[in-house]
């Protein structure tokens, strides 16, 4: 999971809002309490005023450009971002049908297996978490896909082609019989325009569930090779650069998803699907544990 670029102004009002442990008092905000007795000094003399507010500017330039401050609110939004991800993932998990859970799960065994026989390699913690993020953008991918193919399969249960194409034919049928631009006849030819675009979505789908079919498959394929070649040959290096070829790879068939996003937002789906990666469900027996999340890049100036 990349971290979030925060601005200094981020890091002020983070300051700002910062609760301090206080004896007897437990966590509160230190610095709020300061600028109310100053507040209320003022009213007595209006220089505790002043006072109150160069004591805020400098307590909040100083923690604020604090570099391990600075640390600590990165990993507090980081572990806001995991959190949220976690119940976006497992709200998505459990949209699946069985089928799709289950093979779902099967991936996330696989992923696991290539996890351990890496760290039974001796890769570097560091190593281990790029891999571990790989490992999320595949599972990632392979869930939105898994969405995607039964929201498709879900458009094509409720309409029956057959039938489609019977009243398409009546109504090219019925549009001959009239009079040529009459009210009836550009009734007519507006709801045939409307089932042929039904039909014509209908063929739409079908081509991109095949898309689908092929991409979940593939990405079978490439874990389970993955998993093989780790357990037969080569070091955490080349397991890396492995995942990072993949991983490349189904770029594009990340901006074929985004592309049609149009027509899977359409189907029926209570909440879009997005590219964000996150972590893995975390709930015991019915879902697959998490891997842990990919650490955030560090910065060139750090």
């Amino acid at each position: 999971m990349a971290g979030e670029s925060l601005s200094f102004w981020d890091y002020v009002k983070a300051a700002f809002h910062r609760q301090v442990p206080l004896p007897l008092l437990g966590a509160m905000p230190a610095n709020k309490m300061a600028l109310a007795v100053f507040g209320v000094l003022g009213l007595a003399n209006p220089g505790f005023w002043f006072l109150g507010a160069a004591a805020e500017v400098a307590y909040l330039g100083l923690l604020s450009s604090s570099s391990r401050f600075q640390r600590l609110v990165q990993g507090e939004r980081l572990a806001e971002q995991a959190s949220s991800h976690d119940a976006h993932v497992k709200r998505a998990f459990q949209r699946l049908g069985r089928a799709s859970q289950g093979r779902y799960r099967a991936l996330v065994d696989e992923c696991r297996q290539i996890l351990g026989l890496g760290a039974s390699e001796g890769g570097s913690e560091v190593l281990q978490g790029w891999r571990t993020g790989n490992l999320n953008e595949l599972l990632w991918l392979f869930m939105r896909l898994l969405t995607s193919r039964e929201q498709i399969l879900s458009t094509q249960a409720r309409v029956d082609r057959s039938q489609l194409e019977e009243a398409i034919a009546a109504l090219r049928e019925r549009v001959e019989a009239v009079e040529a631009d009459s009210p009836l006849a550009r009734s007519l030819q507006a709801t045939l325009s409307i089932q042929e675009k039904r039909l014509e979505n209908l063929d739409t789908a079908a081509g991109n569930l095949a898309v689908v079919d092929a991409e979940l498959e593939r990405i079978e394929q490439q874990v389970r090779l993955i998993r093989e070649e780790s357990a037969v040959s080569g070091g955490p290096e080349m397991l890396s650069a492995r995942l990072d070829a993949v991983s490349s790879t189904l770029t594009e068939t990340s901006k074929w998803m985004d592309k049609h996003a149009d027509l899977f937002g359409s189907l029926d789906t209570d909440e879009a699907m997005t590219s964000t990666l996150p972590t893995l469900p975390q709930t015991p027996a019915e879902e697959p544990p998490p891997i842990p999340p990919r650490p955030p890049r560090r910065r060139e100036h750090e």
